[in-house]
């Protein structure tokens, strides 16, 4: 085990370079955006088996059921005009297809509405930024379609969306707000036409989570788990999108501390890491793991990284079941590692393990551009995730020197 005096030798060993060239792995073109099921992912995740077999770790794949992934399978095309003239939409930037869509691969033309407020029969209804989607519904008897306002991130894209409602009967386009602004001004007028159409099959798949063990703990000691999800939202026809910061930096991180981790913690105190499919559509694969270690009576300290992009002052830190002590460890790391924390929204694996009952933080820094062609590994700050997996292990390190164990999160386990 390692003292307090060989905690900095051991931080000096975190490799910014090793974990750029993770993620330049997996957020690379023959990964294809590693969306759950896809070609993409399982490349990606033979990629992680041998990362950790290499670190000595018994490692196994599970599988579990995904139901209606929504996929792109054409670029849509769409033009819109009114009489001013016409122009086609950019794909990606201008115009998108809403995950609640129905599929229609076939071209709808007709002329524009106001949702709402217009008759609908024919008509491409735009939906005001204030109204919902659900709202949306309520008169569309004969719509064409509805167009709904999206934002776009700083380089102009929009991002892509897995999880979400169930589809609607009506095909469903989502517009950048200024293309969004120019047609709902037509619409108003009375005036413009669109024509489109939303080529959106949704596929039921195959999700599997990479659990490897690498040190067992002793009866009632500490257990470490690692965990970040690998799946992104994959590519569309014509549209990269590499998944870099989201979530290529996250396993980075912990492919990393656990290399560390492995040499540096004491006989006794168990660590492993869960690399998670299905974040993107509803967090999936760690609600699958959750429910199995609370079948075996598992009690691991779960530590989520989900993002190690580019800090912004600070990273975000979430909390979820009896984590007060996990924290307390936390925070004693920031302070150690000089890396500011903030309490803040980490939406992500870290709330199945939480929700299920087990001490867990959700640690975030991610960076603007995420679910779209802009989240490019060289966007990435090797700084960001060297300080994230330092704050990683330096946690481990502090948990694994307490003597006192944290209390079990489940209950009595007789």
């Amino acid at each position: 085990m390692t003292t307090p005096n060989e905690l900095p030798e051991l931080l000096g060993d975190v490799s910014a370079d090793r974990m750029t060239a993770t993620v330049a792995t997996l957020a690379s073109d023959p990964l294809a955006g590693r969306r759950v099921g896809s070609a993409g992912g399982a490349a990606a995740r033979a990629w992680l088996v041998d990362q950790l077999t290499d670190l000595g770790a018994a490692v196994r794949v599970e599988d579990f059921p995904v139901r209606g992934v929504p996929q792109v399978y054409e670029a849509p095309t769409v033009t819109w005009g009114d009489r001013s003239g016409s122009a086609p939409l950019l794909f990606g930037r201008q115009v998108a297809i809403h995950p609640a869509s129905a599929d229609s691969s076939d071209t709808r033309r007709g002329g524009l509405g106001v949702a709402g407020r217009d008759d609908p029969a024919g008509r491409w209804l735009v939906v005001p930024a204030e109204m919902s989607l659900f709202d949306a519904y309520r008169d569309t008897r004969g719509a064409a379609g509805l167009l709904v306002r999206r934002p776009v991130d700083a380089e102009g894209w929009q991002f892509t969306v897995l999880a979400g409602p169930d589809p609607g009967p009506l095909p469903v386009l989502t517009l950048d707000p200024d293309t969004h602004h120019a047609v709902l001004t037509a619409a108003t007028a009375g005036d413009g036409w669109l024509a489109g159409a939303t080529p959106l099959r949704r596929d039921d798949v195959t999700g599997a989570n990479v659990y490897a063990r690498l040190r067992e703990p002793v009866p009632g000691g500490t257990d470490l788990l690692l965990t970040a999800h690998y799946d992104g939202v994959g590519d569309h026809p014509g549209l990269r999108l590499p998944g870099a910061s989201d979530n290529a930096t996250g396993v980075a991180v912990v492919l990393e501390a656990a290399r560390i981790l492995t040499a540096a913690l004491p006989v006794g105190v168990g660590l492993s890491v869960a690399l998670l499919d299905g974040e993107e559509v509803g967090a999936l694969g760690s609600a699958h793991h959750a429910a199995q270690l609370r079948a075996e009576g598992a009690a691991p300290l779960v530590i989520n990284v989900d993002g190690a992009g580019r800090l912004d002052g600070a990273a975000a830190v979430e909390a979820g079941g009896p984590a007060h002590r996990l924290l307390a460890l936390l925070d004693q790391a920031g302070r150690h590692t000089g890396l500011p924390l903030a309490a803040g929204p980490v939406a992500s694996d870290n709330r199945r393990y939480g929700g299920a009952g087990f001490a867990a933080v959700g640690i975030g820094a991610g960076m603007g551009g995420y679910h779209s062609p802009a989240d490019t590994p060289d966007k990435v700050d090797p700084a960001t995730p060297g300080a994230i997996a330092r704050l990683v292990v330096t946690t481990a390190h502090l948990a694994a020197a307490t003597s006192a164990t944290l209390p079990s999160p489940i209950g009595d386990r007789r």
